[in-house]
């Protein structure tokens, strides 16, 4: 056979195994092409603590001052609408961590019942796979600092931290109030490696010891002293943002760093001498309708996500929740989601690759201090639900009575429309809603 043969022989079987090989290669998802293709990105979460979804600047709101919240915010996806399911803070951080909600991570109190040791109840955190954890798998380093109610910062999978082992978060609340310095640290050490970083300041939280400097701005205009406090510990916490954006930015890896902002609950300020109690008497210093309680003041939350070239800044009114931030994370790092979790991955919105369904979010209220660490039900106060400007809370604490309420026209939530009887069939089909959601 002559060799021009033979070669055209040669050339037409390596063209068929190449076909053949195209033939049974899997399609390209958007974050596997995220992988081959591009650097993976830097992954930060900011985390405020006890503040209001109304006490910003991009907010509206007309004294707070958070300059450097509002220019991120102005180069982000910003959803106004965003919720917590749980305004307590240890079971609202658990549920950012973890990707689920309380009743099925197990995180919902602050403290265990009398007698118990809280170091006893760090063994929920070790049944789930956290956030830093996952990313691990793709060569992420991950960073722990501020609030952090697990015990030592390697019970979350972080790589890194501050937090030893106490209540609140001990060394991590240094975080801003006190130093940047283990993050600078941290960045300077990371390499090329992609990073998360869990940035948790304990701020605008109590106590109020803002510099009067913070302070000034807020005297003379009729407000009060927990007021001015809580104010200037708002632009307290602004700062610390703005100089980790600094510290990112003099590293150089700012442009690739995708920055997420969210409230782990809300915070209303009480009036000077005006002190309230909760379901289990505990003396509370704000007001009730705000943290630990199913209202706007105390779960809802702006929510905000910046990629510079990436994500195209705007504002939207979809319904987005705190469950949302563990799969749309892993979608960033390149990873594949995780069929028992709930939430909504949102990169492809983000990209404007889709378009956000119509959801209904819920939501689960909790005693401060656990009655029965095995058993989320028995420390239930109450379980909401929004869908579109509709709000359902049943209040678990007086057998299920409902409330609702037409957010749009009422956001203060101040008529309860549930007596009404042309609401009923509405209360029924969110009550339904809430009954499919709950654990049986």
């Amino acid at each position: 056979m002559p060799n021009y043969v033979i070669m055209k022989l040669i050339a037409a079987l390596g063209l068929l195994t190449l076909l053949s090989a195209c033939a049974i290669l899997p399609e390209k998802t958007a974050s596997t092409e995220l992988v081959q293709d591009e650097q993976l990105p830097n992954i930060v979460w900011i985390i405020a603590d006890d503040q209001a979804y109304s006490d910003f600047g991009f907010m509206g709101h007309e004294l707070v001052r958070t300059p450097h919240l509002d220019k991120l915010a102005a180069e982000s996806a910003v959803f106004p609408n965003g919720y917590v399911p749980s305004s307590l803070c240890r079971a609202s951080l658990a549920t950012l961590i973890t990707g689920k909600y309380a009743f099925d991570h197990g995180i919902c109190f602050n403290d265990p019942p009398d007698g118990i040791p809280h170091s006893a109840t760090f063994r929920f955190l070790e049944m789930q796979r956290p956030m830093p954890m996952a990313l691990k798998s793709a060569g992420y380093r991950s960073m722990q600092t501020g609030k952090f109610w697990e015990g030592a910062y390697t019970n979350g999978g972080f790589t890194d931290g501050m937090t030893k082992g106490t209540r609140h978060g001990d060394a991590g609340l240094r975080i801003g109030r006190k130093t940047m310095e283990p993050i600078d640290t941290f960045l300077g050490d990371v390499g090329d490696d992609p990073f998360f970083i869990w940035f948790a300041p304990y701020l605008p939280h109590a106590p109020f010891d803002a510099v009067e400097a913070y302070k000034e701005p807020f005297r003379g205009k009729g407000l009060g002293r927990r007021e001015i406090g809580y104010y200037a510990n708002i632009s307290w916490l602004d700062d610390t943002v703005g100089q980790l954006m600094d510290s990112l930015e003099k590293s150089g890896k700012a442009d690739n760093t995708v920055i997420m902002f969210i409230v782990d609950n809300g915070w209303l300020p009480n009036r000077d001498g005006e002190s309230f109690r909760d379901l289990q008497n505990r003396v509370l210093r704000f007001d009730p309708r705000s943290k630990s309680s199913p209202y706007e003041g105390g779960v809802r939350t702006p929510i905000f996500v910046r990629w510079p070239e990436r994500i195209e800044p705007g504002r939207h009114d979809d319904l987005v929740s705190s469950i949302d931030f563990f799969p749309t994370t892993l979608s960033l790092a390149g990873l594949s989601q995780s069929d028992d979790l709930p939430g909504r991955n949102l990169q492809p919105f983000l990209e404007q690759r889709s378009s956000l369904a119509p959801r209904t979010v819920f939501g689960e209220i909790y005693y401060h201090t656990s009655i029965d660490l095995d058993d989320p039900t028995v420390n239930v106060t109450h379980r909401w639900a929004r869908k579109g400007d509709w709000k359902l809370i049943l209040n678990d604490f007086d057998s299920g009575r409902p409330e609702l309420y037409d957010l749009a026209s009422d956001p203060d939530e101040k008529t309860n429309l549930a007596n009404a009887p042309e609401h009923a069939d509405r209360i029924s089909s969110l009550r339904t809603e809430i009954e499919d959601w709950w654990p049986n």
